[in-house]
């Protein structure tokens, strides 16, 4: 990331220094309508806002009759509006956007020291770790670093990797699941604040035992990992939120894409290069079947081409796919980003102004094994569109250091 944008919380910090030279900007046909995006983000927000003033809900998604869907701070989707609303912030330029940012994070507070989750990165990064990112508020970082803290209590040394939840203990009995790579950011960037490597470390550990087991021989991913904590041996590799055990769920690649780039970039360690260039492979070959390369919400589904897509996935993966381009040498992964983020300003995937909950992207699956959230609007979605937007404004200007 440029210099001056080097600080916590940013998903493309700090981009380090590397014998190549970062990779040129493609030339693209299709160009993504920044301005309009923002300017509609803008006019959604604020009406959400003079609707539900109360920053103590957090807007998650749609009910299928219609209802807005909002949380407490102990959702694991809380941060993601608070986010959305800093990376308004710096794309709108406008003043207010941080005032309202700061009243949604700050509610979020009690959750840096709750250890049963391992989704904090999720709550926290994407909420503290922005605001901090855009004000330096020593507030912000204090609570950062007791969120990182509480976190790295879920480590189990003898699976070497946080455990993801807590549930269904009488089916899974130390689950460690694809969506859990994005959280290590939050312990990276508690090193880099503190210079305390442990946090680093366990992050690091994390991720080569995940790499270890979260492929397929032909680069699809599992969802769960499943582990026996006494021992450390994988006994089982499952799926929760995808079609079948053996299928392949959209989101969970895209966060592949998005995780291992981001582990590279804090690293530099080549063999997450190599797994990210892997799950990004894998995720274009399946949506260049797809015109406008929005994924079904697992790329076997039996009912393709009448299967719900996921615009969450498809804008994780873009957002990942644009930092992954600045790492390695196929231009591919920039135009394929470029192609996404296309698909998604258009108004079959972006709501019309005062519709969709005030939600930016429609289209998006939760949890389709579930009947939970399917062809609804997903606070995540508009996260990752936002942030997509925000690496695709300053690709230009991101260097590695």
């Amino acid at each position: 990331m440029a210099l001056a944008l080097l600080c916590f919380g940013i998903s493309l910090s700090p981009l380090h220094a590397q014998k190549k030279q970062p990779a040129k900007l493609p030339s693209a046909k299709l160009a993504v309508p920044v301005a309009t995006i923002i300017a509609r983000a803008e006019a959604q927000y604020a009406a959400y806002l003079r609707r539900y003033p109360d920053s103590t809900q957090h807007p998650r998604s749609t009910e299928s009759d219609g209802r807005l869907v909002r949380t407490t701070s102990r959702n694991w989707t809380s941060g993601f509006f608070a986010g959305n609303l800093w990376y308004l912030a710096r794309l709108s330029g406008q003043p207010q956007w941080p005032r309202r940012a700061a009243a949604f994070t700050e509610t979020l507070d009690a959750e840096k020291n709750v250890t049963t989750t391992h989704d904090l990165g999720f709550i926290l990064n994407n909420s503290y770790g922005q605001g901090y990112a855009v004000t330096k508020n020593p507030q912000y970082r204090a609570v950062l670093l007791q969120a990182a803290a509480t976190l790295a209590k879920r480590f189990n040394p003898k699976v070497g990797a946080i455990r993801s939840w807590d549930h269904h203990a009488e089916v899974w009995s130390y689950p460690v699941i694809v969506d859990n790579l994005l959280n290590l950011e939050l312990l990276f960037a508690a090193s880099r604040l503190t210079g305390d490597t442990t946090y680093a470390h366990t992050a690091k550990t994390h991720a080569a035992t995940d790499l270890k087991y979260r492929f397929r021989a032909d680069f699809s991913t599992y969802h769960v990992l499943n582990f026996d904590p006494a021992t450390g041996k994988l006994l089982t590799a499952v799926t929760h939120q995808g079609f079948a055990d053996n299928s392949c769920w959209a989101r969970g690649q895209a966060w592949a894409i998005y995780g291992y780039t981001m582990v590279y970039r804090e690293t530099h360690d080549p063999r997450f290069l190599t797994a990210a260039q892997h799950a990004a492979d894998y995720f274009l070959a399946q949506t260049a079947k797809i015109p406008d390369r929005i994924p079904y919400w697992d790329f076997n589904a039996p009912d393709i081409p009448k299967a719900p897509r996921d615009a969450s996935a498809a804008a994780a993966a873009a957002s990942g796919l644009l930092e992954l381009s600045k790492y390695a040498p196929k231009k591919t992964y920039y135009a394929a980003a470029t192609a996404i983020l296309t698909s998604l300003s258009t108004p079959e995937y972006l709501a019309a102004a005062g519709t969709n909950n005030y939600f930016l992207l429609k289209h998006s699956t939760g949890n389709k094994p579930s009947n939970s959230e399917i062809d609804v609007p997903l606070v995540y979605a508009d996260y990752y569109f936002l942030e997509a937007l925000w690496r695709y404004q300053n690709y230009a200007q991101l260097t590695l250091n």
